[in-house]
């Protein structure tokens, strides 16, 4: 599986860098994790329980990151073991540039997957893999948003949402 996005994140790269480097903050934004211990330097080691179609498992897997530049650029790597459901193994390119909005994350994930997680199909897994990044993306923003600001990101989301209503409505 291949899959690559752009992110607007309403923060500075350098505030971004450090947060995608923190298990406390990955932590809170990889959904289900429910751990993240370790360093940059040595790597973490996460579990995670999701749920991908009717196969249902807690991963538990080691990640490194490598071309470490500082509010521009990292690699990831990782590999993950979920027991009798399958695995998960694969990396991504993280960069970061300035924009209007704070930052502009992109991202190229190259992903295996093997075991009942394979049987399920690349519709579904793509999918479910869409979902996890949007997810994550949207709690990243969340937890670097200051305490009750809306960031510009859900504010233009939110101004488009109002003009296609008022469109309809001549509201």
């Amino acid at each position: 599986m291949q899959m690559s996005d752009q992110k607007e994140i309403a923060a500075p790269p350098a505030e971004v860098y450090a947060a995608l480097l923190t298990p406390e903050v990955l932590k809170a934004c990889v959904p289900g994790a429910t751990e993240v211990t370790g360093s940059p330097e040595d790597g973490f080691e996460a579990t995670v329980t999701q749920k991908v179609g009717p196969v249902k498992a807690t991963f538990k897997g080691q990640v490194t990151l490598s071309d470490l530049v500082p509010g521009e650029k990292l690699t990831i790597a990782g590999e993950g073991k979920g027991g009798a459901a399958g695995f998960a193994k694969g990396g991504a390119v993280v960069s970061l540039a300035p924009s209007e909005v704070g930052t502009l994350l992109s991202y190229e994930v190259e992903a295996k997957v093997g075991g009942k997680l394979a049987q399920l199909g690349s519709r579904i897994i793509d999918g479910f893999a869409k979902k996890m990044a949007d997810q994550f993306f949207v709690n990243l923003q969340t937890h670097l948003a200051p305490e009750g600001e809306e960031s510009e990101v859900e504010a233009r989301a939110s101004e488009r949402k109002k003009g296609w209503f008022k469109k309809i409505t001549g509201a």
